[in-house]
């Protein structure tokens, strides 16, 4: 009797849906399905199904357009947006190699080992890092590895220039040519770190920060000037 008393309450509210009818002159349009949004290709794209051949020149023209960035600086996010750690290594194993005096045996060594420069470099590298991460800067860890190290390139062009001179004679003349080329891509290093890293920093402090990349550039210019082969 509830089942009879339900479906009589039910009954006048859905009456005429009996006798809706569509005719068949009128033509139905519109879609039903459900509308997806459109994927762009880079979501399909995936680096894994790559050949390695691609991979390997895609990663060397990433690393030849930060080479660009740092001998010709301006204010721009590619080193800190896409960093990597490929070309610092790269320069660092060169500048290291180009500081041996000679033969590893030998004990008048006129240049630092290769273990030395290269722990000198990453060494001051990451406590520059540290240094601006606890003044409060913005950018990462790695991102800031990346810059410094990338900026290493005007004087890795140094060490090759004087190896060059050198080659030449080792006299006043050939100091002088060292000396004038190791200060100015000495201060192009400087320049080119701090027109990546200054903007990330808090306007009050950003002497702090430049000082200590100051020191570390220094100290590589220094170990290029003092070079002398065996």
């Amino acid at each position: 009797m509830a089942a009879a008393e339900g479906s009589g309450a039910a009954g006048p509210l859905f009456a005429g849906l009996a006798d809706v009818s569509i005719s068949e002159d009128i033509p139905v349009e519109g879609e039903i399905t459900v509308p997806v949004g459109s994927r762009s290709p880079d979501e399909d794209y995936s680096t894994l199904d790559e050949p390695v051949r691609d991979t390997i020149m895609r990663d060397l023209k990433a690393v030849g357009k930060k080479f660009v960035h740092v001998m010709y600086p301006k204010k721009s996010s590619a080193l800190l947006r896409d960093w990597d750690l490929w070309g610092p290594l790269v320069l660092c194993v060169s500048l290291a190699l180009m500081l041996q005096g000679g033969s590893a045996d030998s004990k008048d060594d006129g240049g630092p080992q290769f273990a030395e420069v290269f722990v000198i470099i990453w060494f001051g590298a990451v406590v520059i890092t540290l240094n601006s991460k606890l003044l409060g800067g913005t950018i990462s860890f790695f991102q800031s590895l990346c810059v410094l190290g990338y900026c290493v390139l005007p004087l890795t062009v140094a060490m090759l220039v004087c190896r060059l001179v050198l080659l030449a004679g080792s006299g006043t003349i050939s100091f002088i040519i060292r000396l004038i080329v190791v200060v100015a891509m000495f201060g192009w290093s400087t320049l080119a770190s701090t027109a990546f890293l200054a903007d990330s920093q808090p306007p009050n402090r950003k002497a702090l920060v430049v000082y200590p990349i100051f020191l570390f550039y220094f100290v590589i210019s220094w170990m290029i000037l003092t070079f002398t082969p065996q």
